[in-house]
Protein backbone atom coordinates (compact mmCIF):
# COMPACT_ATOMS: atom_id res chain seq x y z
CA UNK A 1 0.00 0.00 0.00
CA UNK A 2 1.51 3.44 -0.98
CA UNK A 3 0.26 6.48 1.32
CA UNK A 4 -0.75 9.68 -0.14
CA UNK A 5 -1.09 12.19 2.96
CA UNK A 6 -4.74 10.63 4.70
CA UNK A 7 -5.12 8.31 1.52
CA UNK A 8 -3.58 4.88 1.40
CA UNK A 9 -3.83 3.47 -2.09
CA UNK A 10 -3.24 0.14 -3.56
CA UNK A 11 0.25 -0.57 -5.26
CA UNK A 12 0.43 -3.79 -7.35
CA UNK A 13 3.83 -5.21 -8.18
CA UNK A 14 3.69 -7.84 -11.06
CA UNK A 15 7.24 -9.71 -11.45
CA UNK A 16 6.44 -10.65 -15.35
CA UNK A 17 5.04 -9.99 -17.79
CA UNK A 18 2.68 -12.93 -17.21
CA UNK A 19 1.57 -11.59 -14.02
CA UNK A 20 0.67 -8.24 -15.30
CA UNK A 21 -1.34 -9.59 -18.15
CA UNK A 22 -3.00 -11.99 -15.46
CA UNK A 23 -3.85 -9.16 -12.93
CA UNK A 24 -5.29 -6.64 -15.75
CA UNK A 25 -7.09 -9.49 -17.12
CA UNK A 26 -9.49 -10.35 -14.00
CA UNK A 27 -11.97 -8.83 -11.76
CA UNK A 28 -11.08 -6.48 -9.95
CA UNK A 29 -9.59 -4.65 -12.52
CA UNK A 30 -11.42 -5.75 -15.77
CA UNK A 31 -13.28 -2.86 -17.52
CA UNK A 32 -11.33 -0.38 -15.60
CA UNK A 33 -9.03 2.61 -17.47
CA UNK A 34 -5.42 2.33 -17.70
CA UNK A 35 -2.83 4.99 -18.29
CA UNK A 36 0.98 4.00 -19.44
CA UNK A 37 3.64 6.08 -17.79
CA UNK A 38 7.73 5.63 -18.55
CA UNK A 39 8.30 6.71 -14.91
CA UNK A 40 6.72 5.22 -11.84
CA UNK A 41 7.83 8.30 -9.83
CA UNK A 42 5.21 10.80 -11.98
CA UNK A 43 1.95 11.73 -11.49
CA UNK A 44 -1.03 11.84 -12.79
CA UNK A 45 -1.34 15.15 -13.68
CA UNK A 46 -2.52 16.71 -17.05
CA UNK A 47 -0.17 18.96 -19.21
CA UNK A 48 -2.60 21.87 -18.65
CA UNK A 49 -1.94 21.54 -14.85
CA UNK A 50 1.76 20.70 -15.00
CA UNK A 51 2.35 23.94 -17.55
CA UNK A 52 -0.12 26.32 -15.28
CA UNK A 53 1.59 25.28 -11.97
CA UNK A 54 5.01 25.80 -13.42
CA UNK A 55 4.56 29.23 -15.35
CA UNK A 56 1.55 30.62 -14.50
CA UNK A 57 -0.03 32.42 -11.16
CA UNK A 58 -3.49 30.80 -10.45
CA UNK A 59 -5.61 33.71 -10.14
CA UNK A 60 -4.82 33.85 -14.01
CA UNK A 61 -5.38 29.71 -14.96
CA UNK A 62 -8.98 30.15 -16.29
CA UNK A 63 -8.48 33.10 -18.47
CA UNK A 64 -5.51 31.89 -19.78
CA UNK A 65 -6.90 28.39 -20.03
CA UNK A 66 -9.83 30.24 -22.18
CA UNK A 67 -7.73 31.73 -24.43
CA UNK A 68 -5.87 29.08 -25.80
CA UNK A 69 -8.76 27.48 -27.07
CA UNK A 70 -10.32 30.42 -28.63
CA UNK A 71 -6.49 30.89 -30.51
CA UNK A 72 -7.33 27.11 -31.23
CA UNK A 73 -10.55 27.33 -32.59
CA UNK A 74 -9.69 30.83 -34.58
CA UNK A 75 -6.55 29.27 -36.46
CA UNK A 76 -7.22 25.38 -36.27
CA UNK A 77 -10.04 25.87 -39.34
CA UNK A 78 -6.70 25.86 -41.69
CA UNK A 79 -5.62 22.88 -41.14
CA UNK A 80 -9.18 21.06 -40.42
CA UNK A 81 -11.50 18.80 -42.95
CA UNK A 82 -13.96 18.70 -40.25
CA UNK A 83 -14.98 21.71 -37.75
CA UNK A 84 -16.50 20.82 -34.76
CA UNK A 85 -19.13 23.10 -33.39
CA UNK A 86 -17.94 26.12 -31.19
CA UNK A 87 -19.63 25.09 -28.02
CA UNK A 88 -18.66 21.42 -28.23
CA UNK A 89 -15.78 21.87 -25.67
CA UNK A 90 -15.05 18.35 -25.72
CA UNK A 91 -14.43 17.74 -29.79
CA UNK A 92 -12.30 20.77 -29.50
CA UNK A 93 -9.83 19.58 -26.56
CA UNK A 94 -9.59 16.39 -28.02
CA UNK A 95 -8.22 17.86 -31.14
CA UNK A 96 -6.18 19.61 -28.92
CA UNK A 97 -5.30 16.85 -27.34
CA UNK A 98 -4.29 14.74 -29.98
CA UNK A 99 -2.03 17.49 -31.58
CA UNK A 100 -0.02 17.93 -28.56
CA UNK A 101 -1.57 21.31 -27.08
CA UNK A 102 -1.53 21.62 -23.19
CA UNK A 103 -5.13 21.19 -22.38
CA UNK A 104 -6.95 19.51 -19.04
CA UNK A 105 -7.25 16.45 -20.74
CA UNK A 106 -5.28 13.12 -19.51
CA UNK A 107 -4.97 10.03 -21.89
CA UNK A 108 -6.40 6.33 -20.76
CA UNK A 109 -7.41 3.81 -22.64
CA UNK A 110 -9.23 0.89 -22.01
CA UNK A 111 -6.87 -1.69 -22.84
CA UNK A 112 -4.32 -2.46 -20.06
CA UNK A 113 -1.86 -3.94 -23.17
CA UNK A 114 -1.40 -0.74 -24.75
CA UNK A 115 -0.73 1.67 -21.36
CA UNK A 116 1.57 -1.44 -21.06
CA UNK A 117 2.98 -0.05 -24.39
CA UNK A 118 3.16 3.74 -22.84
CA UNK A 119 5.11 2.33 -19.84
CA UNK A 120 7.76 0.45 -21.18
CA UNK A 121 8.00 1.59 -24.83
CA UNK A 122 10.76 4.17 -23.60
CA UNK A 123 11.23 3.66 -19.80
CA UNK A 124 14.50 3.41 -18.23
CA UNK A 125 13.93 2.73 -14.96
CA UNK A 126 10.96 1.56 -13.01
CA UNK A 127 7.77 1.82 -15.11
CA UNK A 128 4.14 2.53 -13.97
CA UNK A 129 0.31 1.57 -15.16
CA UNK A 130 -1.99 3.27 -13.45
CA UNK A 131 -5.94 2.48 -13.01
CA UNK A 132 -9.26 3.91 -12.63
CA UNK A 133 -12.51 2.31 -11.45
CA UNK A 134 -14.74 3.84 -13.77
CA UNK A 135 -17.59 2.93 -11.84
CA UNK A 136 -15.99 5.77 -8.66
CA UNK A 137 -15.85 8.54 -11.75
CA UNK A 138 -18.74 10.63 -13.14
CA UNK A 139 -19.56 9.80 -16.94
CA UNK A 140 -18.82 12.82 -18.87
CA UNK A 141 -19.37 11.09 -22.44
CA UNK A 142 -21.61 14.20 -24.24
CA UNK A 143 -21.81 16.41 -20.93
CA UNK A 144 -18.34 17.85 -20.50
CA UNK A 145 -19.82 21.27 -20.73
CA UNK A 146 -22.33 20.26 -18.01
CA UNK A 147 -19.34 18.74 -15.94
CA UNK A 148 -16.94 21.90 -16.08
CA UNK A 149 -19.13 24.40 -15.54
CA UNK A 150 -21.20 22.51 -12.83
CA UNK A 151 -20.36 23.47 -8.56
CA UNK A 152 -18.84 19.78 -8.20
CA UNK A 153 -15.48 20.15 -6.23
CA UNK A 154 -12.60 17.79 -6.28
CA UNK A 155 -14.70 15.43 -9.09
CA UNK A 156 -13.18 13.36 -11.19
CA UNK A 157 -14.64 12.67 -15.09
CA UNK A 158 -14.24 10.04 -17.68
CA UNK A 159 -15.38 9.92 -21.32
CA UNK A 160 -15.03 10.70 -24.99
CA UNK A 161 -16.72 12.94 -27.26
CA UNK A 162 -18.74 11.96 -29.74
CA UNK A 163 -17.28 12.24 -32.58
CA UNK A 164 -13.73 10.65 -31.66
CA UNK A 165 -10.41 10.95 -33.82
CA UNK A 166 -8.31 8.31 -35.71
CA UNK A 167 -5.73 8.04 -32.46
CA UNK A 168 -8.35 7.97 -29.64
CA UNK A 169 -10.20 4.93 -32.03
CA UNK A 170 -6.75 3.19 -32.34
CA UNK A 171 -5.72 3.52 -28.82
CA UNK A 172 -8.90 2.74 -27.17
CA UNK A 173 -8.43 5.78 -25.76
CA UNK A 174 -10.82 7.75 -23.15
CA UNK A 175 -10.29 10.79 -21.53
CA UNK A 176 -10.06 11.55 -17.85
CA UNK A 177 -10.69 15.71 -16.61
CA UNK A 178 -11.00 17.13 -13.40
CA UNK A 179 -12.75 20.38 -12.39
CA UNK A 180 -9.44 21.43 -10.40
CA UNK A 181 -6.67 21.66 -12.94
CA UNK A 182 -3.52 22.41 -11.25
CA UNK A 183 -4.05 18.85 -8.95
CA UNK A 184 -3.26 15.76 -9.58
CA UNK A 185 -5.44 13.04 -9.66
CA UNK A 186 -3.96 11.04 -6.53
CA UNK A 187 -5.19 14.65 -4.65
CA UNK A 188 -7.91 14.21 -5.64
CA UNK A 189 -9.32 10.79 -4.86
CA UNK A 190 -7.32 11.44 -1.94
CA UNK A 191 -10.30 13.76 -0.57
CA UNK A 192 -12.97 11.33 -1.78
CA UNK A 193 -15.22 10.39 0.72
CA UNK A 194 -14.30 6.81 0.37
CA UNK A 195 -11.67 6.73 -1.79
CA UNK A 196 -10.71 2.90 -1.71
CA UNK A 197 -11.18 1.04 -4.98
CA UNK A 198 -10.74 3.96 -7.22
CA UNK A 199 -7.31 4.37 -7.68
CA UNK A 200 -4.67 1.69 -8.27
CA UNK A 201 -0.75 1.81 -9.36
CA UNK A 202 0.82 -1.32 -10.92
CA UNK A 203 4.50 -0.88 -10.83
CA UNK A 204 7.11 -2.45 -13.70
CA UNK A 205 10.06 -3.26 -13.29
CA UNK A 206 12.31 -2.06 -16.40
CA UNK A 207 14.67 -5.88 -16.06
CA UNK A 208 11.43 -8.44 -15.54
CA UNK A 209 8.53 -6.61 -17.62
CA UNK A 210 9.91 -4.48 -21.10
CA UNK A 211 11.81 -7.12 -22.70
CA UNK A 212 9.06 -10.10 -22.96
CA UNK A 213 6.16 -7.52 -22.72
CA UNK A 214 7.42 -5.34 -25.74
CA UNK A 215 7.86 -8.69 -27.47
CA UNK A 216 4.49 -9.85 -26.98
CA UNK A 217 2.95 -6.37 -27.80
CA UNK A 218 4.95 -6.16 -30.77
CA UNK A 219 3.44 -9.54 -32.22
CA UNK A 220 -0.11 -8.15 -30.76
CA UNK A 221 0.94 -5.62 -33.76
CA UNK A 222 0.27 -2.74 -30.94
CA UNK A 223 3.13 -0.34 -32.04
CA UNK A 224 3.54 3.54 -32.72
CA UNK A 225 2.55 2.46 -36.29
CA UNK A 226 -1.00 1.25 -35.19
CA UNK A 227 -1.46 3.69 -31.97
CA UNK A 228 -0.96 6.90 -34.18
CA UNK A 229 -1.88 5.45 -37.81
CA UNK A 230 -0.24 8.30 -39.43
CA UNK A 231 3.19 8.62 -41.03
CA UNK A 232 4.55 10.33 -37.62
CA UNK A 233 3.35 7.05 -35.58
CA UNK A 234 5.30 4.78 -38.50
CA UNK A 235 8.55 7.02 -37.92
CA UNK A 236 8.41 6.76 -34.14
CA UNK A 237 7.87 2.98 -34.70
CA UNK A 238 11.50 2.52 -36.31
CA UNK A 239 13.09 2.75 -32.62
CA UNK A 240 11.67 -0.11 -31.63
CA UNK A 241 12.54 -1.79 -34.69
CA UNK A 242 16.56 -1.29 -33.75
CA UNK A 243 15.91 -3.99 -30.99
CA UNK A 244 13.32 -6.43 -32.93
CA UNK A 245 13.46 -8.86 -35.50
CA UNK A 246 11.21 -11.47 -36.43
CA UNK A 247 14.26 -14.07 -36.76
CA UNK A 248 16.58 -12.98 -34.35
CA UNK A 249 17.73 -10.86 -31.06
CA UNK A 250 19.54 -7.85 -32.68
CA UNK A 251 21.00 -6.86 -28.86
CA UNK A 252 22.34 -10.39 -28.70
CA UNK A 253 22.82 -12.70 -31.92
CA UNK A 254 25.26 -12.37 -34.84
CA UNK A 255 23.57 -11.81 -38.35
CA UNK A 256 21.79 -14.79 -39.63
CA UNK A 257 22.74 -15.36 -43.24
CA UNK A 258 19.97 -14.81 -45.53
CA UNK A 259 17.52 -13.31 -43.53
CA UNK A 260 15.79 -10.66 -45.17
CA UNK A 261 15.74 -7.14 -43.60
CA UNK A 262 12.19 -6.44 -42.73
Amino acid sequence: MKQIKGYTYKVERPRSWEEYVEKTAQPPYAGWAFRGQADSAWSLISTLGRYLNAYVEEKYWGAQEARIVRLFQRKGHLFLTHIPDRSDMFQWLALMQQHGAPTRLLDFTWSPYVAAFFALERTTRQAAVWALNPKRLINVTERLNEFLDGSKVSAIGIGEPFVMNTRLIAQSGTFIVSTQVGTSIEDIVEDYDDPQDTLVKFELPMDLVRPPGMRALYMMNITNATLFPDLDGLARSLAYELEFHWAQDPRKLPKIANVSED
